[in-house]
């Protein structure tokens, strides 16, 4: 009898990350199944560059990435060419991660044929099918062809069920959680050895923060240099020259910025772990931050991930500039308000979420691998 074949795409590096370590377990039982690794190429050097840093490549990439690409291109060419993968592979099952829009086309061409799909990092919601956009949709829509839901936390599961979904749903624990944790321990620290200051880490990219959004956090993260003396702030600039132009704009030549191109994993992990504080408009983000006790303010007017809010990992601030200062100021300023973030149990897992989920995928298809107790 021929092995179940599981086909794990990815096209983004928050997909690369969080499927990694799924690959990693599914292929610890290749005797067992069969686990391909699909890129579309939604990102393309962030996608090979995160895969790297687990030692991954893709067994198929279709290569979709094109210079200005719309929604709609991304969409059509990946159901397109994901549909042909899955006509040449017959996969037995298809997984996919959180709600980009790969995740989103890995799932419509798999119900397309039939073919049962696994949401990874399934029922995280907002209140909104607009915000954050496309992504709401797309987890939205995943959810409703999903054969299997492995939600992160018990809130999402209680997402799920209330839309309907009372049976293959499991509570894994993030699986950005297993990655971060492996990598930490791998990778040596490197960041700014010599610098006594405290390090402000800023990520912004989302679409939704576009525009004056995206102008208001810089200039309110350069308003915080620039009050407290003691910081240095370090800016990943994402790849898109939309958001690059308006952080330049606004924190180019400041003597205490850093802004750096996007970090290879690895080092991104151990450049959060240097720092004292985090603002973000990442999903991922938020998760990682915790598991390094580190206080995050996020720069998004609704967030999907309220968890880390409801046990005082994060605080949710918006894009207004005098808000964000506030926040930033006082957690730089009051130590009690600071450790009481620092130090609040993170509710994203536990750095297990692979081995669960290779075994309700395994019993999926009857065969028995060693179990992990449920995240809570």
């Amino acid at each position: 009898m021929a092995k179940p074949k599981i086909v794990c795409v990815v096209g983004t590096r928050p997909d690369a990350i969080k499927t990694a370590p799924v690959v990693l377990e599914l292929r610890k039982y290749a005797r067992d199944v069969e686990c391909v690794l699909v890129a579309t190429g939604q990102h393309r050097e962030m996608l090979v560059q995160a895969l790297r840093s687990f030692g991954l490549e893709a067994d198929r990439d279709l290569n979709i990435m094109a210079h200005g690409q719309t929604l709609a291109d991304v969409t059509s060419r990946a159901v397109v060419g994901l549909d042909g993968v899955y006509q040449e592979l017959q996969p037995d099952l298809v997984l996919a991660q959180g709600d980009t829009t790969t995740t989103f086309c890995a799932a419509l061409a798999a119900f397309y044929r039939q073919t049962s799909f696994g949401h990874i990092e399934a029922g995280l919601r907002t209140d909104t099918v607009w915000n954050p956009f496309p992504e709401e949709f797309n987890r939205r829509a995943v959810g409703l062809v999903a054969r299997l839901h492995f939600a992160p936390t018990r809130l999402a599961a209680e997402n799920l069920e209330r839309e309907g979904s009372t049976k293959d749903v499991y509570v894994t624990g993030n699986t950005g959680i297993d990655a971060v944790r492996m990598v930490a321990e791998q990778a040596p620290q490197t960041w700014f050895p010599s610098e006594e200051r405290r390090i402000i880490l800023l990520t912004t990219h989302r679409r939704e923060n576009w525009g004056e959004p995206q102008r208001h956090i810089a200039e309110a993260v350069r308003e915080v240099v620039d009050t407290d003396k003691g910081t240095v702030l370090v800016v990943p600039m994402h790849r898109n020259p939309t958001v690059r132009e308006a952080l330049r704009a606004i924190l180019d030549g400041h003597p205490r910025v850093h802004l750096i191109e996007p970090p290879d994993y690895p080092e991104f992990v151990k450049l959060m772990e240097r720092s004292s504080l985090i603002l973000t408009d990442s999903g991922g983000v938020q998760e990682e931050a915790p598991a390094f006790g580190k206080p995050v303010l996020v720069l998004r007017t609704t967030t999907e991930r309220p968890e880390g809010i409801e046990a005082g990992n994060a605080v949710l601030v918006g894009t207004e500039r005098q808000t964000i200062v506030d926040e930033a100021i006082r957690l730089l300023s009051d130590p009690s308000a600071y450790q009481r973030m620092a130090t609040a149990r993170s509710p994203y897992g536990d750095g297990r979420a692979a081995q669960r989920i290779r075994h309700v995928v395994l019993s999926h298809f009857d065969i028995e691998s060693p179990p992990e107790p449920m995240w809570t």
